[in-house]
């Protein structure tokens, strides 16, 4: 039997993994799917909301594990799950990253994606997003977020997580993440690579993975929202490692 805590990503909640969570405790296992502060049910107000609170959150669900977990970060919970490593990283058994953001220490999830030169304007304009007019938070171009997220999603998916994403915090993606070999070094990594993610496309993963090798890499031929398009597959390949 295993721990399996679930990160979400960007204006997504614990909501997200819904369709997983049964699939993994009907397996045997322990499961926690938390939301990150001004996320899901979480009213932390963007203004608090940075990678710091972030981190302490999935610190504060690992203290209680009594065994070492395996960590799993979706999207832009790749850098939650990363920092959070580096935090505790006793607490923490596999890294499992699902089409998410893995970076080098120093880097923020903005420079991972966009590079140095990228403005927050053009960055968000290429990613769909709008900007708030005191560039604290992005919401979703509702046109394009289907397409993007949700590309091989039922209806009924996207409707629901149409009402249930909220704004996104700034703050925790221009931030860089620090990192030490001692620590998140040793802990490790797998990485699950979406084949038809329209949001961190192939190409984009698998830079990722490349240059922070993983111990295994894992692909599926899905979006970037396997959890609601393929929750079974994903189940087995969580069990699997």
């Amino acid at each position: 039997m295993a721990t399996y805590v679930l990160i979400h990503g960007a204006g997504h909640g614990g909501w997200c993994w819904d369709k997983v969570v049964p699939l993994l405790r009907a397996a045997g296992h322990n499961v926690e799917a938390p939301d990150l502060p001004g996320h899901g049910e979480d009213k932390t107000p963007i203004s608090r909301v940075t990678l710091q609170a972030y981190t302490d959150r999935v610190c504060r669900v690992l203290d209680a594990q009594p065994e070492p977990v395996v960590l799993v970060g979706h999207s832009m919970g790749g850098i939650v799950i990363t920092q959070a490593a580096e935090s505790r990283p006793e607490k923490v058994g596999t890294l499992v990253y699902l089409t998410a953001v893995l970076a080098p220490s120093g880097v923020s999830i903005l420079q991972t994606l966009e590079g140095d030169g990228a403005t927050l304007e053009d960055a968000m304009a290429r990613r769909t997003m709008i900007l708030s007019a005191d560039r604290s938070y992005v919401t979703f171009e509702e046109g394009t977020l289907a397409g993007r997220f949700y590309n091989d999603c039922s209806e009924a998916d996207v409707a629901r997580a149409r009402s249930l994403l909220v704004p996104q915090a700034l703050a925790p993606l221009q931030t860089p993440i620090r990192t030490t070999e001692k620590n998140f070094g040793r802990i490790p990594r797998v990485y699950i690579e979406c084949l038809l993610d329209k949001a961190v496309p192939p190409e984009m993963q698998k830079g990722m993975y490349t240059a922070l090798p993983c111990r295994k890499v894992i692909s599926m031929h899905t979006g970037h929202s396997p959890f609601f398009s393929a929750p079974e597959d994903l189940a087995k390949n969580l069990v699997s490692l």
